[in-house]
């Protein structure tokens, strides 16, 4: 009986787990370029009382055995990199990323971040940087006294703007993509760090390996299904809840069971 209270245990913390994930997807169902995350789930190890295949008389094999498992363990969450819907916004420094990639972003330390999110703005500078004031990585300034409208961002990231009859460019936007995005590191404001799992960025180049380009004054939205991760939110609550039944029924039982022996 105590296999079933310790069973039912792991199934509620899994279904904590979920909620907490699932909490998380809805809270961010507006963030610029948020990917959901889904949890994947695996069975714990098997009292084998007796395996399929075990000799049950002279020449005979039962064609099945008697297993019970232990409960379920959360195995991860993974990131899914399906591509939310492009809006337009009508703002130039706005960029967003059709198909697979991820904006480069340089941190105070050096290193690269790379984001999904194309929300930039012009700080005082002329310098393109992120909301929370992390420059775009290919060191894009533009020049004082040149207005926005005159600025262009191309497919395959190169930036440029013209006076007159003049086009300058000032810098290509670093687009890179990875062999398994799902690797990824979240490091919260919109940000990744590649990790071993991921693999080291790889630079990405227009209609190639999923990547089919830039579009300006554009902006992609997260890609959260509210009624997909309610109908989520739902069946978390009544897999608690019937868990924590088991646990009672286990209660009732050996209280049953010690009742008859007094």
């Amino acid at each position: 009986m105590l296999r079933a209270f310790f069973s039912s245990a792991t199934g509620m913390r899994a279904q904590e787990l979920l909620i907490d994930n699932t909490a998380n997807n809805l809270a961010n169902v507006n963030t610029n370029g948020f990917k959901r995350s889904q949890l994947d789930f695996a069975d714990l190890v098997y009292a084998s009382y007796r395996p399929p295949g075990a000799t049950v008389a002279t020449g005979l094999n039962s064609p099945i055995g008697l297993q019970i498992g232990s409960g379920v363990r959360t195995v991860g969450n993974t990131k899914v990199f399906t591509p939310g819907m492009i809006q337009d916004t009508g703002n130039p420094t706005d960029v967003a990323i059709e198909g697979d990639g991820f904006f480069g972003i340089q941190m105070p330390n050096g290193e690269l971040r790379y984001s999904r999110d194309g929300a930039f703005h012009l700080d005082a500078n002329g310098v393109l940087r992120t909301g929370d004031g992390f420059a775009v990585d290919g060191n894009i300034t533009i020049p004082d006294g040149v207005s926005m409208s005159n600025v262009t961002v191309a497919s395959d990231g190169s930036v440029s703007y013209t006076q007159g009859e003049t086009s300058t460019t000032v810098g290509t936007i670093g687009i890179y993509r990875f062999r398994n995005p799902a690797g990824l590191s979240s490091e919260g404001g919109n940000l990744y760090a590649a990790t071993a799992a991921s693999g080291a960025a790889l630079p990405a180049t227009v209609g190639t390996n999923g990547f089919l380009g830039l579009r300006q004054a554009f902006l992609e939205r997260s890609n959260v299904e509210v009624v997909t991760e309610l109908v989520s939110l739902i069946t978390a609550q009544r897999a608690y809840e019937i868990n924590a039944r088991a646990i009672r029924a286990g209660d009732e039982m050996l209280s049953n069971t010690s009742q008859i022996v007094r």
